[in-house]
């Protein structure tokens, strides 16, 4: 197979970007198409990688103004040309699903979330700080993009989603089936300890929906130690909400994050998220996870077993969960065990078994008449 890797944007290192990482791995000679690329915003490992960017990459200050540039994403995945590939494999939760590929290609689109800023723009923008004219723009713009994401959605071949969370979303917006796969977690980077320095640990990237600011006031209301690893364009608002027991660690490099985890009580997790791979991490290292118990964590966080679940995303709902929490009710051991089960091996067995499973039965299928039809063809000969 001749396959082609495209994501949304290398402009920022999340889980998305891990799961392109894989790709990577998995096809290491496949180029990787993406609007923009910044090399000293990604992981190392990219560098390796045959990068090719579009003309997004060429606007001006666009490190800085990536978002204000949302109308034109849609263009610049329209441009790609993905003749001569067997298979184009898409990393998405905004753009990349969009591209255009021609029916000898089948398109597999490995879904993060449909475009939240477009399907649920209430929720997201109630928390983001725009400046007035944005906020009179914007939703006009949104509405474009909407009706252009629910178009595409046509042009995929394949969906699968990364949670279940995901897979629902997937059939609500888009009215398609999906392959529910888990993310990939290098577990192995990880040990179990049964240190515990006393402070509960946080690790995301500073940004309003992830709903930090619920585990900073019940920090505050508790007075438990807090440590929050991670920036982001929220963060002089969170900081403005910490009391004395809450602490900023900012970005940590690899060996740090590890120690940083392996020496927490517990993971607090208080987002809505599509997945989440950082709860899984944590798990690896035998910890506990304390997570609102919607969303991904679904898929991940089994109550009274690997963590907590609380049930509203208010403090108090999430303070009384750390307030009952005990960490000798949860064995270290079993908790490693579960997070196994979203190791970076099981991941590449199952996309390589879906992948071939597609291309297989798209490349069988491709011009191919329909028996009907071709009687219908030989009745009016």
């Amino acid at each position: 197979m001749k396959v082609a890797i495209v994501h949304d944007y290398l402009n920022q290192m999340g889980g998305a970007e891990k799961v392109v990482e894989v790709f990577h791995d998995m096809f290491p000679s496949s180029p990787i198409f993406t609007s923009v690329y910044i090399p000293e915003a990604v992981s190392e490992r990219f560098r390796e990688a045959d990068i090719r960017t579009s003309f997004v990459q060429n606007l001006p200050l666009v490190r800085k103004l990536a978002r204000h540039y949302l109308a034109s994403y849609p263009y610049a995945f329209e441009l790609f040309d993905f003749s001569g590939y067997d298979v184009v494999l898409s990393s998405s939760s905004a753009f990349a699903k969009g591209i255009i590929t021609g029916p000898d290609t089948c398109h597999i689109c490995y879904c993060h979330t449909p475009m939240r800023f477009a399907w649920d723009y209430h929720a997201y923008i109630e928390r983001e700080r725009f400046s007035a004219p944005v906020r009179f723009v914007l939703p006009y713009v949104v509405h474009r993009v909407r009706r252009w994401d629910e178009i595409t959605a046509n042009r995929v071949d394949h969906y699968i989603a990364n949670s279940h969370e995901v897979e629902r979303r997937i059939r609500k917006y888009y009215r398609r089936n999906a392959r529910v796969i888990s993310p990939p977690a290098e577990t192995h980077r990880f040990r179990v300890t049964e240190q515990d320095d006393g402070y509960f640990v946080i690790i995301s990237r500073l940004l309003a929906y992830k709903r930090l600011d619920i585990a900073i006031e019940a920090a505050n209301m508790l007075h438990v130690p807090l440590k929050i690893v991670g920036t982001g364009r929220d963060e002089k608002r969170l900081k403005s909400l910490a009391g004395p027991t809450v602490e900023f660690v900012g970005r940590l490099v690899d060996g740090e994050l590890v120690d940083c985890l392996q020496r927490s009580r517990a993971l607090i997790f208080p987002g809505r998220e599509d997945f989440g791979i950082v709860p899984v991490e944590a798990m690896a290292c035998g910890k506990p996870v304390i997570a609102y118990g919607r969303g991904g964590a679904l898929d991940t966080v089994i109550d009274g077993v690997t963590g907590v679940l609380f049930d509203d995303q208010t403090p108090d709902s999430l303070a009384e969960a750390i307030r009952l929490f005990r960490p000798d009710d949860f064995d270290p051991y079993t908790i490693r065990r579960h997070a196994e089960a979203f190791d970076v091996s099981v991941f590449h067995r199952k996309m390589m078994d879906f992948i071939e499973e597609m291309h297989d039965q798209h490349r069988t299928s491709y011009g191919a008449i329909e028996p009907a039809r071709l009687e219908e063809g030989l009745a009016r000969v």
